[in-house]
């Protein structure tokens, strides 16, 4: 499997990179990082994570304790649980008319001012459903390692500080943003609307609103530049599937 994993690494540098006018030398040692990428244990996921989400949260406007998206969103986070399979939930708003939410591995879970402007309580609740799930199935924890592998924050990798202590600012803002709009395969997509299903069964919480918030979003796509859309492809058919496992009653 490393060697499987190292042959992929060193062919995703490869071509990102280009091999004209790289030295076979430079060449190697920018597969090795992206290999180092690959292989992120968890602890250092967990530590990017934790840096990349506080360096998002510098660069956003975040609702204070005193908004009423924040009272909101905590009454929606209350109903749906502070832990993703071990991994303790952090939520915060941002105060952005765009339409969009994210995580990260670490727990880290973002909504934006925009998406909750647009949605009930219960389509919320769906959205960030699915959101925990993308970090319950690790595929946050994949599109860390992508995200490292991709940009420059691979180049710190050998340093004998380590990674994470060797990223600047520039590049941890760099890394953030790769993980907001990382792109899910459409597996990985109906695993986490499935999670989100599961889990708001599970919690008491009307399903329904994950379908809706489908219906609201796949009219809304194409009109705005959010990663949401660009990530949460042919939402009205995967809409159905939530109104066809409730149909079924499972």
């Amino acid at each position: 499997m490393k060697i499987r994993a190292a042959a992929m690494a060193l062919t995703m540098t490869t071509l990102l990179a280009g091999c004209q006018g790289m030295d076979s030398n430079a060449l190697m040692q920018s597969g090795a990082q992206a290999f180092q990428a690959y292989t992120l244990n968890d602890e250092q996921v967990k530590t990017l994570s934790d840096q990349s989400c506080a360096q998002m949260d510098k660069q956003a406007q975040i609702a204070p304790a005193s908004s009423e998206y924040t009272k909101r969103l905590n009454k929606i986070a209350a109903s749906l649980g502070d832990n993703i399979n071990g991994t303790p939930a952090n939520y915060k708003v941002y105060l952005t008319k765009d339409v969009n939410a994210w995580a990260m591995a670490n727990g880290c879970i973002r909504v934006y001012s925009g998406l909750m402007d647009m949605m009930t309580d219960n389509e919320v609740e769906g959205v960030l459903g699915h959101e925990m799930g993308h970090v319950a199935l690790g595929h946050t924890r994949k599109a860390m390692q992508v995200a490292v592998g991709t940009t420059a924050a691979r180049n710190a990798i050998g340093s004998a500080g380590g990674i994470a202590a060797s990223l600047s600012q520039s590049q941890l803002g760099d890394l953030g943003e790769k993980l907001v709009n990382a792109q899910f395969s459409q597996t990985q997509e109906s695993q986490a609307d499935d999670y989100s299903f599961d889990l708001l069964k599970k919690r008491g919480i009307n399903p329904l609103g994950l379908a809706t918030s489908f219906d609201k979003l796949s009219k809304l796509s194409g009109s705005q530049g959010s990663s949401m859309f660009d990530s949460h492809p042919d939402s009205a058919s995967r809409a159905q599937h939530i109104r066809d496992r409730i149909a079924a009653g499972k």
